[in-house]
C-alpha cells in the first residue's frame, strides 16, 4: 500500500493530492489513509501541507526521499505486476484492457 500512495503522488500534479483525493485513489478509508500517511511522514517519504484555500484540508506532498524510495522499489513492484497480472494476458487481451481502462478514465 505504501508504494500505491507514492505512485499516486508521483503521478499527481505538483506531486501532491488532498488527503481525501489520495484516499479515493488508493481505495482506503480516510482513517486508514491517515495512519498510513503518519507512517510515511515519519519515514520522510511525504509531508503534509495545509491547503491555503481551505483551512480544514491538507495536502500529502511527496518528498525527494519519497521519489528515491519509489525509484529503488520500482523494479520489485514492476516484477510483481508482471508476474501476478500481465503474465496472464495475451497481447490482444492486454490491448482490450487498455481500451477499456481508457474509456473508464474518460
Amino acid at each position: 500500500m505504501k508504494n500505491a500512495v507514492i505512485v499516486e503522488l508521483v503521478e499527481a500534479p505538483d506531486h501532491q493530492l488532498r488527503m481525501h483525493e489520495l484516499a479515493d485513489r488508493v481505495v482506503l478509508s480516510r482513517s486508514g489513509l491517515t495512519r498510513l500517511v503518519d507512517r510515511l511522514e515519519q519515514e520522510g517519504l511525504l509531508r503534509r501541507e495545509p491547503d491555503p484555500n481551505d483551512r480544514r484540508g491538507a495536502f500529502a506532498v511527496l518528498t525527494e526521499q519519497g521519489h528515491e524510495a519509489l525509484r529503488k522499489s520500482w523494479p520489485v513492484y514492476a516484477r510483481g505486476i508482471a508476474r501476478h497480472f500481465a503474465s496472464h494476458l495475451g497481447d490482444e487481451e492486454a490491448r482490450i484492457l487498455v481500451e477499456i481502462f481508457k474509456r473508464i478514465l474518460d
